[in-house]
């Protein structure tokens, strides 16, 4: 997979807030897919389909324990995203100092 089909991949995977909410559990460790499935209002199965999109996209790791399939986050694809938005930091800066600027000088004239 490319690194824009990865990135691709991921934010499509993020765009879900299970998905989301199942990656925020994983930051915190390891689990199991039944843990990983209590919070939510939905089947299993539901829930397992959340994973396999995760996985096929690079976001978490699961293994096979005995019975249980435990989920790991991948942080790699995370970085790589922090790492694509990072090259947009420059261009909100500028953007965020002129309406800064804006503004202040806005509220000199109002008072």
């Amino acid at each position: 997979m490319t690194s824009d089909e990865s990135l691709d991949a991921a934010f499509s995977a993020l765009a879900h807030p299970a998905r989301r909410a199942i990656l925020q559990r994983l930051a915190q460790g390891t689990a199991t897919v039944n843990t990983l499935a209590e919070p939510f209002e939905m089947s299993l199965p539901a829930v397992s389909k959340h994973i396999r999109v995760l996985e096929k996209a690079g976001l978490i790791k699961r293994e096979k324990d005995a019975q249980f399939r435990r989920c790991t986050l991948d942080v790699g694809p995370i970085a790589a995203i922090a790492d694509w938005t990072e090259t947009y930091r420059p261009i909100w800066d500028t953007r965020f100092d002129t309406m800064s600027k804006l503004l202040t000088e806005l509220k000199d004239q109002s008072s």
